[in-house]
């Protein structure tokens, strides 16, 4: 990866850590889980509004971490809203095999470049859990079912 894109990439975790798309808790989240990862101290909750054909309507995230975990959950709270669970599952599978260090060969072109931001991380193996810690509460949580709001 030549240096000019590398800066650009860094440019676009920092932003949206620092500025993170759909943060707060989402009121009428019927699929709710929690990550959280001990060996950084990061921590996510991912709320999901799934309706009847099984289509995220609404998706947000709340938690604190590290500019990479916060930057992953907000990239992917942009990509999943309007999207089919098994669309978002598939998501999810190219994103880890991108912050692994392996191709994705299925992801379609627009959704790989929106990704391709995080591919950096699997330089840095310890960092791949930050990156993936929302995507796995994300998992949960629609495994899981339908869960009650807690306050």
């Amino acid at each position: 990866m030549d240096q000019n894109l590398r800066e650009l990439y860094q440019e676009i975790i920092l932003d949206h850590s620092r500025h993170p798309r759909h943060f707060g808790a989402l009121a009428d989240a019927n699929h709710i889980a929690e990550g959280h990862n001990p060996l950084c101290g990061d921590r996510v909750k991912v709320y999901l509004q799934v309706d009847a054909d099984n289509r995220i309507t609404d998706v947000s995230f709340e938690g604190r971490g590290c500019a990479i975990s916060v930057a992953s959950a907000s990239l992917m709270t942009d990509l999943l809203k309007g999207r089919s669970i098994a669309e978002s599952e598939h998501l999810m599978g190219g994103f880890l095999q991108l912050v692994k260090g392996e191709d994705a060969p299925d992801l379609p072109p627009d959704d790989r470049e929106q990704l391709e931001v995080m591919a950096g991380v699997s330089a840095f193996p310890m960092r791949v859990k930050c990156a993936t810690l929302a995507w796995h509460a994300m998992k949960s949580a629609l495994d899981s079912g339908s869960v009650a709001k807690t306050q």
